[in-house]
């Protein structure tokens, strides 16, 4: 603990304004070395030290500007909800967080045992975050949070105050030993390891779950699973009940979206659900979300829902861990058809177009159902090679050519 802040502070600023006004390696940006050098004294009234401060940005010059690019764009907000379920929610995630059951039982039934949260929604959650740990091999796409945290502290008034609160708690956890700074990569917002947990989240809710003395949720399987339930059981999480319920609404049932009842009055109204059977504990409450709009599906939140929204604060998030985890579990997806726009896929079909690709050499990667620069270059390749016209982006009218060939 700092017993006298304000000499230190002077101190460490001095020391790091002379870094500031010394001459400048390449790409420096002064504005930024001048700020991280004067948010010292606010890193250091939370108890975070000279040394680590000055190791946690040793060799740190200019601010990230890929965070800043990736700040605007954030997919749970702006993509249709079929087109965000169909990349999340899919074959390749299914089959996958089934292999990864099997291959974790012991520690899932363990942490399923103390927490009370269902293995599927942890399962579900790891695949949403990090493809259960597959973006953290991809170092091209991690950035090294104090830095993007500092980033968008100096450069994104948006997010000014959160990044500052964040990277006051990065420093904390750097300071404690439970990571390196090496090992410290995450995401653009500052969202960190398997879990992808921001780091007061962290400092809240880690778990040393394999008993090594570190919180460690980039390295540790046990601890990111235990970390993620901890949170969910922390916020109300209602062991033993489910998130909600896909139905299907009455005509005219739109007009109650956004409205809680209980599933008894709901099933009064004349909502059903498509397997036929009844809303089981009918005096149970849920919120009717009619994400696709009057002629998609409907669904009857309950509580874990807004539970599992506490760890991202997105409808379409929740509900693509909600119907991941009930894919994994064996119970099956959602029934009812998204209002899709004529002409364009599924996610069966965007695989099969993908498979296809594959088959006939188009395409080299994944079959995972996600059609980025890769899936797009091969149908762009095979519009050319078969005088095909249009944007290269999957459509009923390039699967159906490809059947044909």
């Amino acid at each position: 603990m700092i017993r006298s802040p304000s000499k230190f502070v002077r101190a460490a600023s001095l020391c790091l304004f002379a870094t500031v006004l010394s001459p400048l390696p390449a790409q420096a940006d002064a504005g930024f070395l001048k700020w991280v050098s004067g948010f010292y004294s606010t890193a250091a009234k939370s108890g975070i030290s000279r040394s680590t401060y000055e190791k946690a940005f040793s060799g740190v010059t200019a601010p990230d500007p890929v965070v800043l690019e990736k700040a605007r764009y954030q997919p749970e907000f702006t993509t249709k909800v079929w087109d965000y379920l169909d990349s999340r929610v899919n074959p390749y995630t299914i089959a996958k967080g089934r292999e990864m059951q099997a291959r974790h039982k012991r520690t899932l039934e363990a942490i399923e045992r103390h927490f009370g949260i269902d293995a599927s929604v942890l399962l579900a959650i790891w695949s949403m975050e990090s493809n259960y740990g597959e973006i953290l091999t991809k170092t091209d796409r991690l950035h090294y949070v104090p830095q993007a945290l500092a980033t968008l502290a100096y450069a994104d008034p948006k997010r000014a105050k959160f990044a500052r609160q964040q990277l006051v708690a990065a420093l904390k956890i750097l300071q404690t030993g439970d990571i390196s700074t090496r090992e410290m990569t995450g995401s653009w917002a500052g969202a960190m390891g398997h879990t992808q947990f921001i780091p007061t989240s962290y400092l809240a809710y880690a778990i040393d779950a394999d008993g090594n003395g570190h919180r460690d949720i980039w390295n540790s399987i046990p601890d990111a699973l235990a970390t993620a339930a901890n949170l969910l059981k922390k916020n109300g999480w209602r062991t033993g009940e489910t998130w909600g319920y896909e139905s299907v609404a009455p005509r005219g049932g739109a007009k109650y979206n956004g409205q809680t009842k209980t599933l008894a009055e709901w099933a009064a109204l004349g909502f059903t659900r498509p397997s036929g059977k009844s809303f089981p504990v009918g005096s149970r409450r849920a919120e009717l979300k009619m994400p696709g709009g009057a002629n998609g599906p409907a669904f009857l939140m309950t509580k874990n829902f807004f539970v599992i929204k506490r760890y991202n604060n997105s409808d379409s998030y929740a509900l693509g861990v909600g119907v991941l985890a009930d894919e994994i579990a064996g119970y099956g997806g959602v029934d009812q058809r998204w209002p899709r726009p004529a002409g364009t896929l599924d996610v069966k079909e965007k695989f099969e177009l993908q498979t296809r690709l594959k088959q006939l050499g188009y395409y080299d990667g994944d079959i995972d159902g996600n059609f980025g620069s890769g899936s797009k270059a091969a149908i762009a390749a095979f519009q050319s090679r078969t005088g095909l016209t249009g944007e290269a982006v999957p459509s009923q009218k390039i699967l159906d050519a490809i059947r044909r060939n």
